[in-house]
Formats: structure tokens, sequence, C-alpha cells
């Protein structure tokens, strides 16, 4: 195998109540990247389209991340990127894991699979960490282990997939405004109230436990962020008001995707979630926003071959 073209989905980090360690992985969204062997050592990232991002391999998260496992494996040959980008950076819906982690996973197949798709983690995260300047591996281990993921340890890697509901639906709500990844972070507090660090560890623990059980209802009651979301929600249009108009349609939960400004209706079936997708689209239609909306089961696949040569 010379050539490789992936599909890299998006994924939503979070989930309200794990911030940094909880991340799921997305129907339809993604990025498509090509990648072929060279001859000539090291990486190149020939172009990237969809979105002007740079080519420069040491501040393109795909090329840092590429680069990470080259310095690793030592293959006698290099590997040529070409990125279509299908996520929009600072949307909140791991743009930046799905070129990190695609790029990976691409690179591993074309030499063989010498590493599972989890060792592929500590690559992943090299790109993270130009991105939003924190190794934080909840995106791009959604992305190359597929459906929900839980990082019991960054540093270590100590990563777990965990159960799926089969009926879990996304409402997306994707507002045309950038916020970057690391502007975001910079809002957060670097201290927590030890009541709401309880209250948000039981949040944590009710929603794996409802994921097991699939309790839908503690599902949506744990889908609770009593720590970040107030200090980031200024930043996101009408959140208090989209959040409202979610539970009146059905919705088992809401809050924020990743760091935004995207957010996400969590529902028990695809027909709520397309319910709730409506009433968001007529709230952001009648404010004159712009804005995208993406309705997706849980992607439990992860990245997808769409061929190779």
């Amino acid at each position: 195998m010379k050539e490789i073209k992936i599909f890299s989905p998006a994924s939503i980090a979070n989930l309200s109540c794990g911030f940094d360690i909880l991340g799921v992985c997305l129907n339809g969204i993604g990025d498509e990247i090509t990648v072929r062997k060279t001859n000539k050592k090291g990486i190149k990232i020939k172009k990237v389209t969809g979105q002007y991002l740079t080519t420069d391999i040491a501040k393109n998260v795909a090329g840092v991340s590429a680069t990470a496992l080259l310095n690793e494996t030592k293959v006698n040959c290099g590997f040529e990127i070409e990125i279509h980008k299908g996520i929009k950076p600072g949307s909140g819906l791991g743009s930046s894991a799905a070129s990190s982690a695609g790029s990976v996973f691409a690179i591993n197949e074309l030499i063989g699979k010498p590493y599972s798709n989890k060792d592929l983690i500590k690559f992943a995260v090299e790109g993270e960490k130009i991105a939003s300047g924190s190794a934080h591996a909840d995106n791009v281990a959604a992305v190359l282990l597929g459906g929900f993921t839980f990082v019991r340890d960054n540093l270590i890697f100590d990563i777990f997939k965990l159960n799926s509901p089969i009926e879990l639906a996304f409402t997306v709500l994707h507002p045309q405004i950038e916020i970057k990844t690391s502007d975001s972070r910079a809002l957060i507090k670097k201290q927590v109230n030890l009541d709401k660090l309880t209250e948000q560890s039981g949040n944590l623990g009710a929603f794996i436990s409802g994921l097991y059980t699939e309790d839908y209802s503690l599902i949506g009651r744990s889908i609770k962020d009593v720590v970040i979301e107030p200090l980031r929600s200024i930043l996101i249009p009408e959140f208090d008001e989209l959040k409202k108009i979610s539970f009146i349609n059905g919705a088992l939960g809401f809050g924020i995707s990743g760091s935004g400004p995207s957010v996400f209706a969590l529902s028990k079936g695809l027909i709520n979630a397309k319910k709730v997708g409506k009433s968001l689209r007529n709230k952001y239609n009648q404010l004159n926003l712009d804005f995208d909306i993406h309705i997706s089961t849980v992607n439990e696949n992860g990245i997808k071959i769409i061929e190779f040569k």
C-alpha cells in the first residue's frame, strides 16, 4: 500500500461534566485526508483545502503529529499529506483532533499498523499541544477509538472506551464565529471551589453510570457543568435561550461542545434530535445569525478508510 485516503470525524469534548477527560465521536462531519509514501524522508503537507491553514509542518497539527510518529518509527521513507478540512478551526468540534488523529492513523496503516489506535493517541496529542497549548487527549481519543471515551490520566494515556446507548443522538449548532481553544482556556480559573468540584464529580460518575445502565434520564441529568460553562457561555450568542429551547423540545441535556462556540443537545432518538434542531434553527433565523446544524448518532467506529492504493 502506497497511498490511503481516510475520513477523520468531528468530536465533542467535555460533554459538560468531564472537562478534558470525556469525548464522543460524531458521524457525518469531518476531514478527508490523503497520505502517500515518498522516497524522500520526512513529512510534507502538500496542500490544505476547505479552510486556510498553514502547510508548515512545525505549525500544522497534522505535521506535528505525523513527525512525532516518524521520529519514533524510524521508517525508511517519507510521507506527503493532503487535507480537505470539513471541520472549521475554532468551532469546538475537534478540528485539530481530526487532522492530528487522521494523519497518524493514515501513516500507521501505510507502515503495516505497528501501533494500535490507542497507541496512536500519544502522537496525536502532540498536535493538540500547538492548537490549544495543552496536551489533552479527549478529542483525539474519541476520533481514534470511536464512541464515548474516558481519559483517566492524560500523562500516561490511561484511556477507555465507554458504552454507547444505541438511541442517543446529538444536535450540534455551530454559530459562524471562531473561538480559539487557547483563548477559551484562558478564561478558566486555576482553582475550583470544593463544593463545585464535589457536584461536578457527582455528575461525571452518574453520566458514566448512565451510559452503562442505558438510563437516558440519568444521562440527561448528568449533563451539567457548574465549573467551566458559566465562564465560557458568555462567548456564545443566546446560549441560555438555546438551552431553554432545547429542553422545551425534549432534549435530555445541553452544553458547550469543547471550547465552543458550538453547542450540543443530547436526545433519545433521531426524531427528537431533529425536533430540537428545528427549534434551534428557528431561533437563530429570528436573530439573523449565521450558523450550521448537524444531527448525529454516536460514531462507534471513528476514522474510516475511504480507499487505498
